[in-house]
């Protein structure tokens, strides 16, 4: 029965245990599929299901015949364009972090997009290199083919199968890089597209944003250094594997006194005016309807003042030179690659997969559509695959191409496939203008783009205020890709994530709680003035699955809680029961109604006769038919019998957030549960979940001992249930009139709700 008032409300019903919640409400017969049913249904076909699966892996089959050619073309015309300019330049400049030619970062801005534009599930982000992931392969490509100035002897790829053999016997250093780039990104690419074919999307759950955070931070770490060399005109050595960025810095500072500064200044003026501009851009944004193309502006003027002063003969600046026109033969991965590599390809195609579906799903959040995250992982893959075999590198989505296709009107996919359009011309057409573009223009643009993950070092402060534990993943992962480099620092940063995982639930903060107001809300007692605990009951929560790694600490927390060790209680009690069956016998002792007194006090005993040989008769539970009168443990005991107090009668376990107990936890609960009940304090268990209630019956969780009686619905049917059972009553500022009626108010406690008396015998009334 519920009454309502205004902002209170009075609610009468028995006090529930489950068992007599389940008598008085029948509950649905469900029949729960099993595994066998679950895998028919998986690998069963219907026409719907094949429908839908074709669908599945061919999405522009569902949103292309509703495309409205009408309203939307002119839209994506306009940001295809802008974000195909933009992935030109971008193509390039990621380029020199794989250290190939240029002119292979523009396959990879042109191949993958066009699979993406068939097979992706995103209308807003665009497909392309990604510095992070450029830089993951760079460091691949330079271990297994080192730079001339490393080492004088090249590494020579070559496979021993005889039908698959790639001879590459006398190719040049850049042809052999070319290979290991395309290896690795093919090898991503198998790895996510077996991912997405076995639906295991969810596996980019394992990496939190904080470790996104601070991995994509410590690459733009890693990247700001591999591109100072550019910037400086410098001829630095490359390094790979733990501490390279420290052995870079070294050899820089030791050469930095050949800095060219042609190279410096036009880095300087290009880094200003493009920072500008973007400021310009993000701060009218809504009055441009197409943000300045300023890199391309920047681009071609750096190539013209290049090509009409003659930098590269006259002040010695490194410039791209001469870029392959048109587009390759496709090229068989190499198999020796793929055996020296996976470590680097399985990290490769997650990180892609986690920056490109992070992307994807703020902007299908924005815009109101669904994205499915398997099909991302075979569109990223097949994109991936394709990609190297025609001699590109790995992609993923840039943050600031998603950013200018979304802002200047991208509709679909369309305007993905118009900026690979523009890519292509640049390819087949003009891409020999570009000739004398210097390479420190491009690392200068490199730089300018690493603002928006440089900018991710506010977040530690946050992180910090927010979650300590998030924060310290943050700052680990960024240390580990730093110190370790990006392929050990990701896989460092997912084993600790996964650690704080298991500090979080094997150190949970057990607490006790206690009444609060005089109604059924249990809150710490510590942070309340008016809590109320009831005499002789104690009510504990744990906050956190019981399993094998906190199943000891669980214990401990328990008795520190009550306040003793109930196997050293009752190890004690049956020692001094012993003596006292011997006092009793010698007449030493002698029982009466009002308990034990001495008769004399001469008596004193050895040391021998106190020692008991059986001790593991110390730990059953003690017989009251034994003695002819009743002990009363926490009275003073006589003959200088000391045994510990115990001053509760019963103890309620809320287990509201126990998600799950392992079959330690059980063992740990179901031992520690008897000890208590072996000295007299009742033990019950509140607010269980039905799973996990099912699961302990079904483990043989109760016996003679423990019972499904112990069991109650909410810690407040517990707690008035246990008062009762001990002859208590619930007094607080409402009392009932009648020892089994138990009346409290759930609402705003400022006194202007009238006392309401109620006499229902056995029921909980607020």
């Amino acid at each position: 029965m519920t009454e309502y008032k205004g902002t209170h409300y009075m609610v009468a019903r028995p006090i529930y245990s489950e068992n007599a919640f389940s008598a008085n409400h029948e509950k649905v017969s469900r029949n729960h599929k099993t595994a066998l049913d679950h895998l028919k249904q998986y690998f069963g076909c219907s026409t719907e299901k094949a429908k839908g699966i074709a669908l599945s892996f061919l999405p522009i089959a569902s949103w292309l015949p509703v495309y409205n050619f009408k309203e939307w073309l002119l839209s994506d015309l306009i940001s295809g364009i802008s974000t195909g300019m933009v992935a030109v330049l971008q193509g390039l400049a990621f380029a020199l972090l794989v250290n190939v030619s240029p002119a292979y970062g523009l396959y990879s801005a042109f191949y993958p997009v066009i699979l993406y534009f068939f097979l992706g599930t995103s209308k807003h982000i665009s497909v392309g290199p990604f510095p992070v992931l450029s830089l993951m392969i760079g460091s691949a490509v330079l271990r297994l083919v080192p730079d001339p100035v490393t080492n004088n002897s090249t590494i020579i790829i070559s496979d021993t199968q005889d039908n698959n053999a790639n001879h590459t016997d006398g190719l040049s250093i850049a042809e052999q890089r070319v290979i290991v780039a395309a290896s690795v990104t093919v090898l991503a690419g198998i790895f996510q597209l077996a991912l997405g074919l076995l639906q295991v999307g969810f596996i980019v759950i394992y990496l939190s944003d904080p470790l996104i955070s601070g991995f994509t931070t410590a690459a733009a770490i890693q990247v700001f250094v591999s591109q100072i060399k550019f910037i400086l005109g410098l001829k630095i050595k490359n390094f790979s594997g733990p501490l390279a960025i420290f052995y870079t810095l070294e050899d820089i500072f030791k050469k930095i006194t050949g800095t060219n500064i042609a190279d410096l200044v036009t880095s300087i003026i290009i880094m200003a005016v493009v920072f500008i501009v973007k400021e310009v851009n993000d701060r009218y944004k809504a009055k441009i309807p197409v943000p300045i193309p300023i890199e391309l502006i920047m681009t071609i003027i750096a190539t013209g003042v290049s090509y009409a002063f003659d930098f590269n003969s006259r002040y010695n600046v490194q410039i791209i030179g001469v870029l392959e026109s048109g587009y390759q033969p496709p090229i068989v991965p190499s198999v020796s690659v793929f055996q020296e590599c996976v470590a680097d390809g399985f990290a490769i195609g997650i990180v892609a997969f986690a920056v490109g579906f992070s992307v994807a799903k703020v902007y299908s959040i924005k815009h109101d559509y669904l994205i499915n995250g398997n099909q991302e992982l075979i569109a990223f893959g097949i994109g991936n695959i394709f990609c190297g075999c025609f001699r590109g590198f790995a992609v993923s989505t840039s943050l600031s191409r998603s950013a200018v296709q979304e802002s200047t009107g991208g509709k679909s996919q369309i305007a993905g496939v118009l900026s690979a359009l523009i890519v292509m011309i640049v390819t087949l057409a003009i891409g020999f203008l570009l000739k004398t573009l210097p390479k420190s223009v491009l690392g200068a643009l490199v730089l300018i783009n690493l603002k928006g993950m440089l900018m991710q070092f506010n977040e530690i402060p946050i992180l910090w205020r927010k979650d300590k534990y998030d924060c310290l993943v943050w700052l680990v992962t960024f240390a580990s890709a730093v110190i370790l480099g990006l392929d050990l620092g990701l896989a460092a940063g997912v084993g600790f994530e996964l650690l704080t995982v298991v500090f979080r639930t094997q150190f949970p903060k057990c607490t006790l709680i206690a009444n609060i107001g005089w109604t059924d809300i249990y809150r710490n007692r510590k942070d309340y003035v008016d809590a109320f605990e009831p005499k002789g009951v104690k009510i504990f929560r744990c906050p956190s699955p019981i399993f094998f790694a906190n199943a000891g600490y669980f214990k401990d927390k328990l008795t520190a809680a009550v306040g003793f060790n109930p196997l050293r209680v009752l190890r004690k009690r049956n020692k001094a029961l012993k003596k006292i069956q011997k006092l009793l016998k010698k007449g030493v002792l002698q029982g009466t109604a009002n308990g034990i007194i001495c008769t004399s006090y001469e008596y004193v005993e050895s040391e021998d006769e106190l020692d008991n040989n059986k001790i593991d008769e110390l730990y059953n539970s003690i017989k009251k038919d034994d003695l002819p009168f009743q002990i009363d443990w926490n009275s003073d005991l006589p003959s200088d019998i000391v045994v510990p107090k115990v001053d509760i009668h019963s103890l309620i376990l809320d287990f509201g957030a126990v998600s799950f107990i392992d079959v330690t936890g059980m063992k740990s609960l179901k031992t520690i549960l008897k000890e208590f009940i072996k000295i007299e304090v009742d033990v019950y268990i509140a607010n269980i979940d039905n799973d996990l209630l099912d699961k302990l019956k079904n483990c043989g969780f109760f016996d003679d001992e423990i019972q499904t009686s112990i069991l109650f619905l909410t810690v407040h049917d517990a707690m008035l249930f246990a008062l009762a059972a001990k002859g208590s009553e619930y007094s607080g500022q409402i009392t009932a009139q009648e020892k089994n009626c138990h009346t409290y108010n759930n609402g705003c406690t400022n006194g202007n709700l009238r006392s309401r008396e109620h006499t229902i015998p056995s029921e909980t009334k607020f």
